[in-house]
């Protein structure tokens, strides 16, 4: 079942119409490609093309009988043809419609997610040039590290976007394979110039060698990238969910008109988006290893992968589609309070200028050991008592020997922190930045 929050493209995708108009597509062009070989006469090609078509309702009445789909399949195509269909599926097994078929079906569904992607790098993009320089407090283990700027984070946000979409490119190629090579592999009773016309025909490259089957690696590398993409989605939502966080408030979710947080609690507004991205994540993570399962079959081709496949791949692919454009959109609309992360830079009380201090006074001669106690012993204080380590730094006899009050003031200013800043966006989004 497509859930109800796909999106019309990405559900005709996976839609038995897609599927099985794919399928005749395969049939058709591999009867051109017997038709240039003399082996399919050119009137019963022009029967063929003129006349194949195919009833979903009339494939599932028939598969209820013979428990083969892609004999159902043929059963209706040849009922709509006549006797000419004798030379639809000449030579070829069930997997090779199935399988090339299921290749189209997957690049086309790589193609919308890599628009998406696209789409939401642009709202990161966005974002990041809007706050290259909103000051705010990095943290690392959960508490203040030192200052960085929301920007920052965006622009770290994008370039992580553009390695996904390098993946699922590169995997989407991987998967644009095809193979119209017989039972077992061996062109017995269909030449590789059939698989070349067809393959070319349909936008896909032949396999090197395959069984009965193209090997689920390349399913499995294609599923990998899907993960990964949906990894570093949740990484962003657990980070806003962490801002949105009563006690950080430094940015939230956009609360539509008569949206309403809690049944029982009219004041919350809960980050429900990015907690979808989450939960969402984690099932396509799953799917990921259901696919790497999929890898070893018996021999030259077992069934096992087939009911594996028909719920991942769909539902990974609709999924992921869904997340990216769920995150654009939460971007987009994301609420970012400057003033909120001024405020919590200052709750410890400049304790996080301690490196630059540290620094300082080693390179006034004091060794690092003595300076990192100095530095240790004011900035803890100025955790716990709420003085500012600037003020508690220039109080100190060690440090005064070492330090005039303008180095001291100048270590105390966040755009020190944030001279490279510039370089930054260069790097990531090139000069224009």
């Amino acid at each position: 079942m497509i859930p109800r929050y796909t999106r019309p493209e990405m559900a005709a995708v996976w839609a038995p119409e897609n599927r099985f108009k794919i399928w005749l597509d395969v049939e058709v062009a591999a009867c051109e490609a017997w038709n240039r070989i003399g082996r399919v006469p050119d009137e019963a090609l022009a029967r063929i093309k003129a006349s194949a078509g195919f009833d979903i309702q009339r494939i599932e009445e028939i598969e209820r009988e013979v428990k083969h789909d892609v004999i159902a399949f043929l059963t209706s195509v040849a009922e709509k043809v006549g006797p000419e269909s004798r030379f639809i599926h000449l030579g070829m097994t069930s997997s090779d419609v199935l399988d090339t078929s299921l290749a189209v079906q997957m690049v086309q569904a790589a193609d919308l997610i890599l628009e998406g992607i696209d789409g939401a790098r642009e709202a990161v993009r966005d974002r990041a040039m809007e706050h290259r320089d909103t000051l705010m407090m990095g943290r690392s283990h959960g508490m203040h590290a030192e200052p960085t700027t929301f920007g920052l984070k965006m622009a770290l946000w994008y370039d992580e976007l553009g390695r996904c979409r390098t993946r699922i490119g590169r995997a989407r190629d991987g998967i644009a394979v095809g193979k119209l090579s017989g039972a077992v592999g061996t062109y017995a009773n269909i030449p590789p110039e059939i698989e070349e016309y067809v393959c070319r025909r349909l936008g896909l490259v032949p396999a090197s060698v395959a069984t009965q089957i193209i090997q689920r690696d390349r399913h499995a590398e294609y599923m990998t990238a899907l993960a990964l993409a949906a990894s570093s989605l949740e990484k962003f939502a657990v980070e806003i969910r962490h801002l949105q966080r009563t006690e950080v408030a430094e940015a939230e979710e956009p609360f539509t008109d008569g949206q309403k947080g809690s049944s029982a609690m009219p004041h919350k507004k809960n980050p429900i988006l990015s907690e979808n991205l989450t939960g969402l994540a984690r099932l396509i993570r799953g799917y990921c290893l259901s696919a790497m399962e999929n890898i070893p079959l018996w021999h030259e081709r077992d069934i096992s992968h087939s009911s594996v496949e028909r719920v991942v791949l769909p539902d990974a692919t609709i999924l992921l589609d869904f997340m990216v454009h769920r995150f654009g959109g939460l971007i987009r609309g994301l609420v970012v309070h400057p003033e909120r992360m001024e405020k919590n830079m200052g709750l410890s009380g400049g304790a996080t200028f301690s490196q630059s201090l540290l620094l300082a006074l080693v390179d006034s001669g004091m060794t690092r050991e003595d300076a990192y106690r100095v530095v240790q012993r004011s900035a803890l204080e100025a955790v716990s008592t709420g003085t500012s380590l600037a003020e508690l730094a220039a109080n100190d006899p060690e440090v005064r020997e070492r330090l005039t009050p303008e180095q001291i003031a100048e270590i105390f200013d966040p755009a020190s922190h944030l001279k490279h800043t510039d370089l930054i966006f260069r790097r990531v989004f090139g000069e224009e930045s």
